[in-house]
């Protein structure tokens, strides 16, 4: 039996505990919100593994409780800087980490064909678009900048998040990010390459934001018989 922490009580976190809660092989040990956080300093029970889609204000305590317990941690959580970042990576120093701004298996894929087809289309202009629903805070969607991350490796492009007014011819080596919001789409990828006289789309679209749940769910009972490290959704679930 896998005991679960699950970290947050938002939409994504009320997901997560009913799929822990339905799962015969896990335990649910309980849930952390905004009005409980800081139990994660000392009441929190150690578990095998901790799912966490709070916020990012509430790295500091996620950070002390797997320093504290060496729990094996999912991270969804998004929004972290350079800093935070570094930090979360060391934590797999002491147990088994993985951090995802996506846990779709079909956007992990998505950006394996992007790699893949910006190498063998050398020279193609490069274009991101992203739509997602009207409540969504930030733009580019932290997808989108993996799948640009994807193309361009190196970091060797422009990138030109829209576009206005009179900007001349377009430049090679230019990648264009655009987000769309609207409604409630749960999200949408398209990437495009340009060519003479051709065009390939490699596209992803998600009816429900439950898939990332269900995608952080089976990496979290892969997770806990990983020695610790810090991994990729991708090293993960493909490797």
């Amino acid at each position: 039996m896998i005991n679960v922490l699950v970290i947050g009580d938002g939409r994504m976190g009320t997901i997560v505990r009913e799929l822990v809660e339905a799962d015969p092989d896990m335990e649910l040990a309980g849930v952390i919100g905004s009005g409980n956080r800081e139990d994660l300093l000392e009441a929190a029970p150690a578990v095998a593994v901790a799912i966490d889609f709070s916020h990012k204000s509430m790295f500091d305590l996620v950070e002390a409780y797997v320093k504290r317990t060496h729990a094996a941690l999912v991270s969804g959580t998004t929004g972290y800087d350079d800093d935070e970042m570094a930090r979360l990576r060391s934590l797999g120093d002491l147990a088994p980490v993985i951090h995802a701004a996506n846990y779709s298996l079909g956007v992990a894929v998505l950006k394996r064909l992007a790699a893949e087809a910006a190498q063998a289309l050398e020279g193609w202009d490069i274009e991101i678009v992203e739509t997602h629903h009207n409540q969504k805070v930030d733009a580019p969607s932290g997808t989108a900048n993996l799948l640009l991350k994807a193309v361009d490796p190196d970091g060797a492009c422009e990138v030109a998040h829209g576009r206005e007014g009179f900007t001349g011819v377009r430049p090679a080596k230019q990648i264009g990010m655009h987000a769309l919001r609207g409604g409630t789409v749960a999200g949408v990828h398209d990437v495009h390459f340009f060519g003479q006289d051709e065009e390939v789309t490699l596209s992803h679209r998600t009816t429900s934001r439950r898939i990332f749940a269900t995608g952080a769910h089976a990496a979290a009972k892969k997770l806990v018989s990983k020695k610790p490290g810090f991994y990729t959704f991708d090293q993960l679930m493909f490797e």
